[in-house]
């Protein structure tokens, strides 16, 4: 049982006291606290209920697709700015120093090689090897080539000029526009994943907990305009 069931229940047993012992302040406290009670408990289910011949109830499931565009402007306005994106990738270079190592480590470069061996064969190279059985003379040298390729690679990625023209073609405006809208269409896609039932628990798991104390002030401030109704009532 939660918090507004319990001030209902409380609100309708002072009601029902009063009836019973003819209390007519008792009573009024009752009346009022029940009617406070829920007219608030109303208004939060008709955030996500829809009910018959009450306009504008079911707001949350009926605006659907606001609240799905609200969550996706929320996210760029607010997190995913030009400005964020570049204050990010800014202090992440300057941290991790945009270390490829691990990168090229795993990078297939044979096709680099055969593109070499290409080259060297269209050649006058090329009949020379012919003599000597052609492209395939040229295998023992694969695995240095591949080797000393990845090492070279890694060294020239690791030098403070190769850093710094990366930062600087991060930088371009287009760059960070192509990162903005690659982030857009991210969320795009995860928004497109939610559904009408969904929206309405999330929206209820956050605020349920805090809105039920609409209804238990609901009823507490009730019931006191029901006091000084009855007390004021009993003075005239």
């Amino acid at each position: 049982m939660n918090k507004s069931q319990i001030t209902n229940l409380v609100a309708l047993a002072i009601l029902v006291l009063g009836y019973v012992l003819a209390n007519n302040l008792v009573l009024m406290v009752g009346l009022f606290a029940l009617s406070g009670a829920l007219t608030n408990w109303l208004a939060i289910y008709m955030l996500f209920e829809k009910v018959p011949g009450l306009v504008g109830s079911g707001v949350i499931p009926n605006r659907f697709e606001a609240f799905k565009e609200a969550i996706k402007n929320l996210m760029m306005e607010q997190f995913f700015t030009q400005e964020n994106i570049d204050r990010f990738v800014s202090a992440s270079a300057k941290e991790s120093k945009f270390d490829l190592q691990p990168v090229i480590e795993k990078v297939d470069l044979t096709p680099s090689y055969d593109k070499l061996v290409e080259v060297i064969m269209n050649s006058s190279f090329g009949s020379m090897l012919g003599m000597f059985g052609g492209a395939d003379a040229l295998t023992p040298l694969k695995e240095p080539f591949v080797k000393n390729m990845k090492s070279s690679l890694i060294e020239m990625t690791q030098k403070e000029s190769f850093h710094a023209l990366l930062q600087e073609e991060m930088d371009q405006p287009d760059v960070m526009a192509d990162i903005r809208a690659k982030v857009a269409e991210i969320i795009d896609a995860r928004l497109q994943e939610l559904t009408p039932d969904l929206v309405k628990q999330m929206v209820q798991q956050m605020i349920k907990e805090h809105l039920g104390w609409l209804v238990v002030w609901g009823g507490v401030f009730g019931g006191l305009i029901g006091l000084a109704s009855a007390l004021l009532m009993n003075t005239l």
